[in-house]
Parts: structure tokens; C-alpha cells; sequence
């Protein structure tokens, strides 16, 4: 597969976060999701929430859910790692039902299509055993093939009540 394959559409992502009811997006800049902040910035049905730090994002989340409206929150692979406790709390503790799409920020192009475990950088390859170590699920989003996996991380979350992570494995594409 050439790299390109492995580039998602970002407006077919959003459609398939609208298709799951989606108010409001909490964000924090992520390079790797950059054309799907256009894409939120743009759009008049979602509103978006800039965050200054991946904390805030999960944080106003979960008060967005509380107040009954369903978020998403937008967030690049170190900015999770930094708010392990904050998911911790808001999301597992509180059986939070949220979807957090993450991009696999710093993921070599040779890995593509690989095993994330494979990966030479440390961030890359251990937010998925992360992830399982603290019982929360995950889906990777890797091809525009892959696109079910978002409605199959909503649907995860209200079942589960809890947290669930979209891993983008690459760079989302521009319309």
C-alpha cells in the first residue's frame, strides 16, 4: 500500500461523528488530525471547543456529558499520555461514555500498515498496552476501510460506559 492509502478523509470522519449524534468536539492541536480541526472549525452542526491542554478537553467532555449533550474530544498520542489521570477520573471512575480520537503523532511511515508495537518511537508504541492496562478500549483507525471502527468505538462507549480511544494511524486527508 503507498503511504497515501493510509490517509483518512477528515470530513468522512466527522460525517461518521455526526452519524453518531455528536454536539461538541473539545480539542487540543494535533498535527496528525490538523484537516479534521478544519474540517470541525467549518462545520455548523458540531461545535467545537479549542482547549488549551489535553486535561481541559477531557475535563469540559465530560461536563458536556453531564449536561447531556455527546462530545468528542481531539488529541494527539503524547497529550493522552500526559492526561492518563485526568482520563482515569472523568472517564473511568465516572463511567463516562466518550469517544477520543488520538493521532498517532510521530509514527514512522515504514510502520504503516505494521504493528504499532513495532514502531521505533516509545510514544507510539506503547499507548496501546497503556491503553489495556488501564481496561480502556481502543480501535485503530488506519484505511478509509477502517471508517466502521468509529461508529464501533460509540457504540463501545454507551454499552461499556466508558472511555474509548480512536488510534488515527496517520496524517487525516484534506478535501
Amino acid at each position: 500500500m503507498a503511504v497515501s492509502d493510509f490517509s483518512v478523509p477528515a470530513s468522512a470522519i466527522l460525517e461518521r461523528f455526526k452519524a453518531n449524534g455528536v454536539t461538541h468536539a473539545t480539542t487540543v492541536p494535533d498535527l496528525v488530525q490538523l484537516s479534521l480541526h478544519a474540517e470541525l472549525a467549518e462545520d455548523d452542526d458540531v461545535q467545537l471547543i479549542e482547549c488549551a491542554a489535553e486535561n481541559q478537553a477531557l475535563t469540559t467532555a465530560f461536563g458536556l456529558h453531564v449536561g447531556g449533550k455527546t462530545p468528542v474530544v481531539v488529541m494527539q498520542n503524547q497529550g493522552l499520555m500526559n492526561c492518563l489521570n485526568t482520563l482515569r477520573s472523568v472517564g473511568i471512575s465516572a463511567q463516562t461514555p466518550m469517544v477520543i480520537s488520538v493521532g498517532q503523532f510521530g509514527r514512522e511511515f515504514a510502520n504503516l500498515g505494521e504493528d504499532t508495537a513495532s514502531s521505533g518511537r516509545v510514544v507510539v508504541n506503547t499507548i496501546e498496552p497503556v491503553l489495556e492496562a488501564m481496561g480502556i478500549p481502543f480501535e485503530r483507525l488506519e484505511t478509509a476501510e477502517d471508517l466502521d471502527r468509529v461508529d464501533a468505538c460509540f457504540a463501545k462507549a454507551r454499552e461499556a460506559q466508558c472511555p474509548v480511544v480512536l488510534l488515527v494511524g496517520h496524517y487525516t486527508a484534506w478535501a
